[in-house]
């Protein structure tokens, strides 16, 4: 794939990503994605993992303006765009980065 900056995506892709840098560990429910595109709403549900004694805090990158987008974000973001319409039940997220997917679709 190439290489691909965070600029380079819309708006509701870069606040995705910069939720999962600051939850660094977690979870994200329920986000509905409407024309491939992510939409934080108030039903979207965050859970944090908290390691005692551990690092809890942001992803450094959190606090650049941009950077190249990892291999996990970039297949994140291309099955998003290939979904078109449904809703994301969890997002799993480790160090910062998608790890899991779980989605819901309508049939046709």
């Amino acid at each position: 794939m190439n290489q691909i900056k965070k600029t380079e995506l819309n708006e509701p892709q870069q606040k995705l990503i910069e939720l999962m840098q600051q939850i660094n560990f977690g979870r994200i429910s329920n986000i509905p994605v409407v024309g491939g595109n992510p939409e934080l709403t108030a039903d979207t549900i965050i859970e944090r993992e908290i390691k005692l004694g551990g690092q809890n805090g942001n992803r450094p990158e959190l606090a650049k303006d941009d950077f190249t987008l990892k291999q996990e974000v970039l297949a994140l973001i291309e099955h998003l765009t290939g979904m078109g319409d449904g809703i994301i039940r969890h997002l799993e997220i480790k160090h910062g980065l998608p790890f899991l997917i779980r989605i819901e679709e309508r049939a046709a």
